[in-house]
């Protein structure tokens, strides 16, 4: 047993030692072995070059264990689009012990980005069945269509949309759809280009970034509970002001050749990576 004098001691650095926060800000845990599964195919031939080259942007890797995935889990990913640039990472790392699906526009919807984004995607599972033949295209249509079954999904995904859903006004119906599909549990991945915590949001989000407050609160309100954040997409070179918002940075780069090099310096957005879960009923 410690003496009075050491026990008093003892009692004030405990006092004195920094509470835990509530959510880690890590990106993964440092403890845990490499997937080498995921960084060999992170690193593979199978991935584009366009797309590869982004890696240093998007941190494929750091992403995707921060969100703990394994390639035994069933996984949403929301709106792959035409590039299917997660695509080539998550299909084959589930395909044979897992189950990908790819919730991507709804046959109903004939806008000339659905129908291109629609066909662009079919092309590229069509281009290499040996990788892409277990995936499973679903419709992604708010809370009209089921993205998978019901209460199945070990994880939904989805890069940079919700500021897009907060401006249409279909976020509300669209966390529903990704809590539907959830098992209990379950985890729902967010990234997003963050907005300045100096200015009040806009609710129509003109200019591409969303407050990180902002985004959890809705996200919780939708009875997900935010269990950790990571910095791995941060970019402090990002000023988050410019003519034509976020898109004026690459690889938009909406401005074309006006202050090209500047821009090309910054770099991709800065984005906030969010984990959320499913609570266990």
């Amino acid at each position: 047993m410690p003496s009075g004098r050491n026990r008093l001691v003892l009692a004030v650095l405990l006092l004195a030692m920094p509470l835990l926060p509530a959510c880690s800000s890590t990106s993964s845990d440092s403890s845990a072995s490499p997937d080498t599964k995921l960084q060999s195919l992170i690193a593979g031939p199978q991935r584009s070059e366009k797309n590869s080259r982004r890696d240093i942007y998007r941190h494929p890797y750091e992403t995707l264990t921060f969100f703990g995935l394994r390639d035994d889990m069933t996984v949403v990913e929301i709106d792959p689009g035409s590039g299917a640039w997660w695509t080539e990472i998550l299909a084959p790392y589930l395909r044979d012990h897992g189950q990908y699906y790819a919730a991507g526009p709804a046959a109903d919807d004939t806008s000339e980005e659905a129908v291109s984004n629609r066909q662009g995607f079919a092309a590229k599972l069509a281009s290499d069945p040996a990788i892409y033949d277990k995936v499973k295209v679903t419709e992604f249509a708010g809370d009209r269509r089921d993205i998978a079954p019901p209460g199945t999904a070990d994880m939904v995904l989805t890069f940079r949309n919700l500021h897009n859903w907060i401006a249409d006004g279909s976020a509300e119906a669209n966390l529903s759809t990704f809590y539907r599909a959830l098992k209990p549990g379950g985890i729902l991945g967010i990234e997003d280009h963050r907005g300045r915590t100096d200015r009040a949001q806009d609710p129509e989000v003109a200019s591409g970034y969303l407050r990180e407050d902002y985004a959890i609160a809705l996200v919780e309100k939708a009875g997900f509970k935010l269990v950790a954040k990571s910095e791995v997409n941060a970019n402090p070179r990002d000023i988050k002001d410019y003519p034509a918002g976020v898109w004026t940075l690459p690889p938009t780069l909406r401005l074309k050749d006006k202050d090209r090099a500047k821009y090309l310096a910054i770099g991709e957005s800065d984005r906030f990576t969010l984990k959320f879960v499913k609570p266990e009923q």
